[in-house]
């Protein structure tokens, strides 16, 4: 699969986690086989793809490191959080649910900013080799 699609997929595959988990769509208790709420492995699937899309478009270099390193945080994400809750519903009690927002909101953070730098790094490359004059040809 080209890059290009790869991007456009995973963003449609954010957004639409996104989307579902902000505008509280009802399916998003339906649980799944094992009893795993739909809502959570859509949160799970967003956090990856917002990761797993920086760590595609980003280059080589300490980015691509960032990137892969928010790709593995959100791959945690899901068993972290279970583990955590002891349930599969990820309901918590008493300062577990705080170290839990803590945790998400760490994913969620380093997720987007890994993305963000990863475009960041794409737009100073182009800007840097469109700005680069072509070398004079001897004769």
């Amino acid at each position: 699969m080209h890059p290009a699609w790869k991007v456009a997929a995973l963003l449609a595959l954010a957004a639409f986690a996104i989307g579902s988990l902000v505008a509280g769509a009802s399916y998003l208790g339906v649980p799944l086989r094992g009893g795993l709420p739909l809502g959570n492995a859509l949160a799970a699937s967003g956090l990856c793809a917002i990761a797993a899309c920086g760590a595609t478009i980003a280059h080589r270099g300490p980015v691509r490191c960032v990137a892969v390193v928010a790709l593995v945080a959100a791959l945690a994400w899901l068993p972290v959080s279970i583990a955590m809750a002891g349930n599969l519903a990820l309901v918590f009690s008493g300062a577990r649910g705080d170290a839990w927002i803590a945790w998400s909101a760490g994913v969620a953070l380093l997720s987007f900013a890994s993305l963000a730098l990863a475009a960041l790094q794409r737009v100073v490359r182009a800007v840097r080799s469109r700005a680069t004059p072509a070398p004079f040809a001897e004769r």
